[in-house]
């Protein structure tokens, strides 16, 4: 081989190594980072179905999570020369190339459990957090099954209260049929829900202010002077606990606004109030009342009792609801498969006791299962504390 050959050959033995190991750095990056968060995502979602089936057969419920992944990458590649097939001995000369990717992961498992998660797994959701969900497009029906416990409507100043639960065959129907009505208003885009604006008012002396406080009071309330008394009426608007209606809260008057406060304070920050009057779409039917929402402990509780003990049934809308959607109605709030083989066309799933369960991701209800569950997983993450970092989390290539 001649000068410039050999020149060549040994430019090349030194950059390409290095080009290989760029070019596949990334790549395998991109692999892992996707394949440990499909990997996380799935063990999360086998969790809660798994203790979906504990529930069912009331044993303890239990979660483990991923605390930290490292993942260490290491690259080697080679470079030389051979003789050229059918080529002269000496003559003809090829450049070869080889390499090899080593990949080391260390995953920090730590279950989630203390005194601040169960307490956290224990106490009832807020309503902020069920608003919070509900702007996401969230079908009202689906979430007040998964999170209410139930309803307690108005009655002449008095509440009736309905379970959320088949076993009170009375309760469970009145229920079903409420959150079919606000889901019917949801569906054509008439429903508000919006904290309920309250105007506060004070009057003090005038001699009671002073010049520098005036200016701090301007900042944070609207100051009106009563020569006739020598007074400052204060005003300040605040928003009030979350009310749901079939019209715009802000088009009340201050008195009606006034009568909704009397009516609502008070209230456990897990009450969420509704208000559908007539006179708005959906106001053939007007009610209003309180639903009770319950803990994440309770909804997997409820889902588990579906599994056989406690299985929801179709309930027919009142016959003063407007249309809905599809006319989506779902016996039950999630449908799961059981078999003694592992179910096809699904998801994913999980086995107990040498059965297999899993999401019904088939069928006239595939959609509403999903969401279903994918409004399940958002609870869960509502409800869990942060897990402990073990070391610093990182993925370390090596080349």
């Amino acid at each position: 081989m001649n000068f410039i050959g050999c020149c060549l050959l040994r430019l090349l033995s030194c950059i390409i190594p290095i080009v290989l190991a760029g070019c596949v750095s990334p790549i395998a990056l991109n692999r892992a980072v996707i394949a440990y968060d499909e990997a996380v995502t799935n063990a999360a979602s086998q969790q809660l179905l798994i203790n979906i089936v504990r529930a069912h057969h009331r044993q303890p419920v239990h979660f483990t999570g991923v605390s930290n992944i490292a993942a260490t990458f290491n690259f080697q590649a080679n470079a030389g020369a051979a003789p050229a097939a059918g080529g002269l001995a000496g003559a003809s000369m090829v450049p070869v190339f080889g390499g090899s990717v080593a990949e080391s992961p260390t995953i920090s498992i730590v279950p989630i459990e203390g005194e601040e998660f169960t307490r956290r797994l224990l106490t009832p959701f807020s309503q902020n957090k069920l608003i919070l969900l509900l702007r996401q497009r969230f079908d009202v029906d689906l979430l007040l099954r998964m999170i209410a416990q139930e309803v307690r409507l108005t009655n002449s100043e008095q509440y009736s209260v309905y379970h959320n639960s088949p076993m009170d065959k009375t309760g469970y129907e009145m229920f079903r049929r409420v959150v079919l009505h606000l889901s019917a208003i949801q569906d054509h885009n008439k429903l508000y829900a919006e904290p309920l604006p309250l105007i506060y008012t004070w009057i003090i002396p005038a001699g009671s202010i002073a010049p520098d406080g005036f200016q701090a009071l301007q900042k944070e309330f609207i100051v009106h002077y009563n020569p006739n008394d020598n007074t400052y009426t204060l005003r300040k608007q605040v928003a009030g606990p979350i009310l749901i209606t079939n019209y715009d809260p802000n088009t009340l008057s201050h008195e009606e606004q006034e009568s909704l406060r009397r009516q609502l304070e008070n209230r456990s920050d897990s009450d969420i109030a509704f208000d559908i009057r007539s006179g708005h779409y959906g106001g053939e039917w007007p009610i209003s009342g309180v639903f009770r929402l319950r803990s994440f402990h309770s909804i997997l509780s409820f889902l588990g009792k579906a599994l056989g003990d406690e299985l929801e049934y179709y309930v027919e809308k009142d016959s003063r609801t407007p249309p809905i959607l599809r006319d989506e109605n779902p016996d039950l709030t999630i449908e799961f498969v059981v078999s003694s083989i592992p179910p096809a066309d699904v998801d994913f799933s999980t086995r107990w006791s040498g059965r297999f369960y899993a999401v019904n991701t088939a069928g006239a209800h595939a959609r509403w299962n999903r969401d279903a569950f994918q409004l399940l997983f958002l609870l869960f993450q509502m409800t869990v504390t942060d897990i402990p970092r073990v070391g610093v989390p990182s993925i370390t290539i090596a080349k």
